[in-house]
């Protein structure tokens, strides 16, 4: 299929996912379509009437009825961060390469006026204007508005190569956030539009239901399942370093029972292995009496549970988890930081810096365990 007045863009041609981005990102900006920023390679682009077919969305029942949207950052889907914010809805942006969590909840000053909600709809009011959004927090999102490089009339879609966006919707599956009957909408310009071959696709890929254009407005029918929720054996150790939130949502589908085998532990994976510490302390684990304590080195720290079941009865009891080893010069902030972004802030915490070590205390067993998870993981 062709776009009209797009030939240029519109034919997919070799079968590869990054060949029809190539084309695209080249087509927008030889034909001056681009907008800033600029070049539009390696970006989800934006272009010119990008405000005009982020308006119709106004258009969709969905999002009249829709009271909770996640609308990711990028610049061509301002538009519909506005449209938002004007409709007085709840808007969820995703973090940064969700590096401290995966939503940000952007909430406009009161008494806002029409100048402060275009700001609040742009990059930096999305820094200047944002709440985070903890694991624990009750979303429902009943929209969600993704950017693309490219995208089908049968609603597959083509990002920028990251997988962020694919990413950010298997979390929010997992978190219960979504259902397989939430609605993706996508806002591209009619080149974009192209045809992409199916066996491009893989069980991780996001689909679309709306197609939102300068022109026109398609709604794909789309027949092909949406991610069911994260693919742990894609996901390697390397990810979760750099995912801190992943390790989180892992070590709770684990407690549900769930394969959370990681792609560098899965036996079709070449040299698949457990890292030799991890390993260790999974033997320690199993084999230790419920008092006492376990170390798990982090980094250039260890952390230990003091697990206190022989006093689970006992009204007020905690379990303790020790950080030793500490680098010197650490500053306090820096741990309540990283846990923060762990999401396992403690009740209490005891810092004892002259020692290098301090002793975080949590409700019970699960909490101190998805602590020690959470703190292995971010430094391996």
């Amino acid at each position: 299929m062709e776009a009209a007045g797009c030939s240029g863009a519109g034919e997919a041609g070799a079968a590869s996912k990054q060949s029809i981005r190539e084309r695209i990102w080249a087509y927008l900006e030889a034909s001056g379509l681009a907008e800033f920023p600029r070049p539009v390679h390696h970006r989800i682009p934006n272009f010119k009437g990008s405000h005009q077919a982020c308006q119709a969305i106004k258009e969709l029942e969905i999002f009249n009825r829709t009271r909770e949207l996640k609308v990711d950052p990028d610049k061509p889907l301002e538009g519909v961060r506005l449209a938002a914010l004007q409709a007085r809805k709840t808007l969820l942006v995703p973090t940064p390469r969700l590096r401290t969590g995966l939503f940000n909840q952007i909430v406009p000053p009161p008494g806002a006026t029409k100048e402060i909600l275009r700001k609040c709809a742009t990059s930096q009011g999305v820094k200047d204007y944002s709440v985070p959004i903890g694991l624990d927090a009750k979303v429902k999102v009943d929209l969600v508005v993704v950017g693309s490089v490219a995208v089908s009339e049968k609603g597959w879609r083509i990002g920028k190569g990251e997988g962020y966006a694919d990413m950010e919707y298997a979390m929010m599956v997992s978190m219960g956030a979504v259902t397989e009957d939430t609605p993706v909408v996508t806002i591209v310009h009619d080149c974009q539009v192209v045809d992409i071959p199916e066996e491009l696709l893989g069980d991780h890929d996001l689909t679309v239901d709306y197609i939102l254009t300068p022109a026109r407005t398609i709604k794909t029918n789309c027949k092909r399942l949406k991610p069911k929720g994260i693919i742990w054996r894609k996901i390697s150790y390397e990810i979760l370093r750099k995912i801190p939130i992943l390790k989180n949502l892992r070590y709770r589908e684990k407690q549900a029972g769930k394969d959370v085998t990681l792609q560098d532990e899965h036996p079709d994976f070449p040299n698949a292995s457990i890292p030799a510490v991890l390993e260790e302390t999974a033997k320690t684990e199993n084999t230790r009496p419920h008092t006492g304590t376990s170390p798990a080195h982090v980094g250039h720290c260890s952390a230990g549970n003091d697990s206190l079941s022989a006093k689970s009865d006992v009204p007020g009891a905690f379990t303790t988890v020790y950080v030793g080893n500490l680098p010197a010069g650490t500053r306090v902030s820096e741990l309540k930081s990283t846990l923060r972004e762990l999401h396992v802030t403690p009740l209490r915490l005891n810092w004892q810096g002259a020692q290098h070590r301090a002793f975080l205390d949590y409700k019970d067993k699960v909490a101190a365990e998805s602590a020690l998870t959470g703190l292995f993981l971010s430094s391996h």
